[in-house]
């Protein structure tokens, strides 16, 4: 390698026996020949004057290239007409790096050729002298780091990848555990929590998300914290618990719950803390209570059936005397004082008897498919004229047509006798409501109900008023059981739509709590609707007895009662209307009225001869309802439709059947 300062001769120096000048540099020369690191110095002008051989090797330049006096631009353009500056003009390239290099600022930088060879290049100026720049292969020590960088990469995805699949397998976890229907906890050794599954959230409104910051103390309150925490520090002494009682959520239901402790045990044997399982076995009490109760129902039932079966065969025989010995005595002073009071009373021991066998079972049926919406719609109407105008009742007969194989008239019985009691129950302002739904009973809850699982129609009553404690609930079915003041009823109302009801294949459950209402649900087995239904599936109707249905219109409610029970002994259902407007709406959407019966006067726009009429246009000369007018106090010449009967209050019953034949349309 050329030196770079070579003198002309070699003079000695000052001092004896030192080196040559030349020697010196061959020396100096040889020695920079040896790095590995290449070395270039660069004049103020921009010509070579030092290098070494790793300059030349690591930049590729051929050997001829590099001799004192070399100008910079020569190196430059041979990189840039090989490429080693990237795409772009090259004699652009060599123009920026002349002009960078003119500047002689400090600089360190990488460049990589077109071989893959990594260079670091790092400049500095020497003042009043030039440039001077150092070349190191960092090849293997760049692919080092990019190693180390990707494994690091691989290594952080790998922890990334593990901590997600941890994520989501705690998020699972979670997911499970609010998802099961129970309370999940853990609380450490010190008593505080550490878990909370969602179930604390929904009953007790707590954040799970901070279990630490949660006390069972408050959410719990004093009275059942009581009676968990000696199971608590029995848990902590290492003792396994499980115990029943009764809580209260966060919207005010009460739950009967069972809690189980099961305490961790570390490996020193201590207790490091304690897992908590509760589930709510509400309805599980519920359906034993309801087993129960029927158990308890049905022995009372073969009991009273017999009694009544005996006591039926002894009233037969006094009301038969005593009657047979009035119609033998009629002018005997002694009847109507000691006779007729004896059989009144006997007759009332018989309707009571007749009670008792209903509740037993054993009343005679007239079952047939019944629409029970239609049924519900017209049980509303018979009961608004008997509830306060405060009480408000709401019924919803259902989105679709339900249909049930019973006796309607008795259902219809059964519900009034609800409908009434929830009145009872309410007070002034009260709310009511009777609706019916479909609904499917699952084996779980047919079995409590003593019934089959299946599709069902499901009619409830509900009420917002004082509501039952547990033990009023438990008899509230039984016989001659009642809440009701002395002398304000048998008891036998509720026993004798129970008995109904179950004689029909259903069941009657009851819900109620102190200060949270009632609510009695009948449950009754679903039937499809018969072949050929009259009405149509939405149309109200209910089923026709011997003489069909009877549409009963006055304004006076104890009128009504009184023709009402005359027209039941005659074979009709009634329906009743409070005026001519509602008996003319019935008229319209009530199919199969066979008689409509009518007071004639009556407040509003629509009186009797107009309802009268409208049954005669109705008719057009075809069959149709039989047409009969009747009148406290109107003159027999009022003018009336042709063929329409007046009756006189008041009339028997003999006296009605006449005038119903004499008002039939003609055939």
């Amino acid at each position: 390698m050329t030196n770079v300062c070579r003198p002309a001769d070699e003079a000695p120096g000052d001092d004896a026996g030192a080196p040559a000048p030349l020697e010196r540099y061959r020396t100096l020369q040889t020695g920079l020949d040896m790095l590995e690191q290449g070395l270039s110095i660069f004049d103020a002008d921009l010509r070579l004057v030092a290098w070494n051989r790793a300059y030349v090797t690591l930049l590729g330049f051929p050997p001829e290239m590099a001799w004192l006096g070399a100008p910079f631009r020569s190196f430059i353009e041979y990189n840039a007409r090989r490429g080693d500056y990237g795409p772009g003009d090259p004699q652009q390239q060599v123009a920026e790096r002349i002009a960078a290099a003119r500047l002689f600022t400090p600089h360190d930088i990488e460049r990589v050729r077109p071989d893959g060879t990594v260079l670091r290049i790092r400049g500095q100026p020497v003042p009043g002298h030039g440039f001077v720049t150092l070349y190191s292969d960092v090849t293997e020590r760049r692919r080092a780091e990019a190693t180390i960088r990707r494994q690091n990469a691989e290594l952080e995805s790998r922890v990334a990848a593990r901590t997600a699949e941890l994520q989501r397998s705690e998020e699972r976890m979670r997911l499970v555990m609010d998802s099961i229907p129970a309370l999940v906890a853990y609380f450490d050794a010190q008593r505080v929590y550490r878990y909370l599954n969602r179930g604390y959230a929904d009953w007790f409104g707590v954040d799970t998300s901070r279990p630490e910051s949660v006390s069972a103390r408050r959410f719990l309150g004093e009275a059942v914290y009581a009676i968990v925490r000696p199971h608590v520090r029995r848990a902590m002494a290492g003792e396994a618990q499980s115990f029943t009682y009764e809580l209260a959520t966060q919207d005010g239901q009460r739950r009967i719950v069972r809690t189980s402790f099961a305490p961790e045990i570390a490996e020193d044997g201590r207790v490091a803390g304690c897992f908590e399982l509760t589930f709510d076995i509400t309805e599980q009490r519920r359906a034993q209570a309801l087993v129960a109760r029927a158990q308890k129902l049905e022995s009372l039932g073969h009991l009273t059936g017999g009694l009544a079966h005996d006591f039926n065969n002894i009233l037969t025989v006094v009301i038969g005397n005593l009657d047979a010995l009035a119609h033998a005595r009629p002018r005997d002073e002694a009847v109507p004082e000691y006779v007729q009071p004896a059989l009144d009373a006997a007759r009332r021991g018989a309707e009571l008897v007749r009670a008792l066998l209903s509740f037993a079972r054993r009343q005679p049926l007239q079952a047939a498919s019944v629409h029970v919406g239609a049924l519900v719609d017209t049980v509303a109407r018979l009961v608004r004229h008997s509830l306060p105008e405060t009480v408000r009742l709401s019924v919803d007969p259902g989105p679709t047509p339900l249909w049930t194989w019973i006796d309607a008239t008795l259902l219809e019985q059964a519900l009034i006798n609800l409908v009434l009691n929830a009145r009872d129950a309410t007070g002034p302002l009260g709310r009511i409501a009777l609706r019916a739904r479909a609904a499917r009973l699952d084996a779980a809850h047919a079995t409590p109900l003593q019934m089959s699982p299946g599709d069902c129609v499901c009619i409830e009553v509900e009420d917002d008023g004082a509501g039952m404690d547990a033990d009023t609930v438990a008899r509230v079915f039984e016989p001659f059981f009642t809440t009701k003041p002395p002398g304000s009823g048998t008891g036998l109302g509720m026993a004798v739509v129970y008995g109904f009801i179950r004689q029909s294949g259903g069941a009657i459950d009851l819900r109620s709590a102190p200060g949270q209402g009632t609510t009695v649900t009948l449950w009754l087995p679903a039937t499809e609707p018969p072949d050929d239904p009259s009405p149509s599936a939405g149309e109200a109707r209910l089923p026709a007895l011997q003489q069909g249905l009877a549409l009963l219109v006055d304004d006076d409610a104890e009128v009504r009662r009184v023709i009402r029970r005359s027209l039941l002994e005659l074979g009709y259902a009634v329906l009743e209307a409070d005026g001519g407007a509602e008996a003319l709406t019935l008229l319209r959407h009530t199919p199969g009225i066979a008689l409509v019966l009518s007071d004639v006067v009556m407040p509003g726009a629509v009186d009797g001869v107009a309802v009268a009429r409208a049954v005669r246009d109705a008719r057009d000369g075809t069959a149709g309802p039989a047409m009969v007018l009747m009148s406290g106090s109107a003159p027999d010449d009022i003018a009336r439709p042709a063929g329409v009967p007046l009756l006189t209050k008041p009339f028997t019953a003999d006296q009605l059947a006449r005038a119903i034949e004499e008002g039939r349309s003609p055939r």
